[in-house]
């Protein structure tokens, strides 16, 4: 049970001068002395944010990527340069193989090529319900046929040539347990909210959920895809919905409207203490 937790998100699509956004998520997670980098955007731009926040990443103990796309991953080699001892965790499906469609082409946005193998000694593959510490755990997602929800949003990987529905094998919740209930860490939430919260309730136990961080890849749902998903919040019991990133902004102020200041957005520089 992890007694202080506290977030502080580096970088955001969302931010106010003197802070920088970009498309991408990383967000530095203090959880009573142990210091988590989850994810490190698209870029170095994380790096310079930390220091405008006077955050020293050369402390960070541990890194984390939720999944392996550009926008959380592409930033590590910049987390590299400034912390010599940091090993970022991955789950064992994170391969360099992930492609969108975008104005109807298959492009790729996974990890950059060859970052996995330059950075070889830096980098832990773990696998199932992994115990990052007391109380923290990283966890997957179930086995289960997510090809519908890939197709929908133009998700992809390339195995042996062939081009296939992403089955997201490559993504992780980060899960705390604190006094409140669970805060779970989930980047972007491609596989939806509501699997992600029976993935964590199969693994670790029918808890309550205090908060659900990150974004939750919901700028393609209708108004009426976003009312129902507001109900399953609602019935899923989470207390706080900290979101930004893929979200949406419409989506934010649509469920800002149906559940008030349990919603709030993310932006660089936003903190919380749970």
């Amino acid at each position: 049970m992890i007694k202080n937790l506290k977030m502080t998100v580096l970088i955001d699509n969302v931010a106010v001068e003197p802070l920088v956004g970009e498309w991408g998520l990383s967000i530095l997670i203090e959880a009573d002395g142990l210091k988590i980098l989850l994810d490190a955007g698209e870029s170095g731009q994380f790096v310079r944010n930390a220091a405008t926040l006077q955050t020293d990443l050369a402390q960070v103990d541990v890194g984390v990527l939720s999944h392996a796309h550009y926008d959380h991953a592409d930033g590590m080699e910049a987390f590299f340069a400034c912390n010599d001892r940091a090993k970022f965790l991955l789950r064992e499906g994170c391969r360099e193989n992930c492609f969108g469609i975008k104005d109807g082409e298959l492009h790729y946005n996974g990890i950059r090529k060859g970052m996995l193998s330059r950075f070889a000694d830096r980098i832990r593959f773990v696998s199932g319900a992994f115990p990052l510490a007391e109380g923290i755990w990283l966890l997957p997602h179930r086995a289960a046929d997510y090809s519908p929800i890939a197709r929908r949003n133009d998700l992809y990987v390339k195995e042996d040539g062939c081009c296939r529905p992403d089955d997201f094998s490559h993504e992780q919740s980060l899960v705390v347990e604190t006094e409140k209930g669970l805060v779970i860490f989930n980047s972007c939430s491609h596989t939806g909210v509501k699997n992600c919260l029976d993935d964590v309730r199969e693994m670790l136990g029918d808890h309550s959920v205090y908060a659900y961080v990150g974004g939750l890849h919901l700028f393609k749902l209708t108004d009426g895809e976003l009312s129902a998903f507001a109900e399953e919040l609602r019935a899923g019991g989470v207390s706080q919905i900290l979101t930004g990133h893929c979200t949406g902004e419409h989506a934010i102020a649509f469920l800002r409207q149906l559940l008030g200041d349990r919603v709030r957005q993310l932006s660089a520089g936003f903190t919380c203490v749970f």
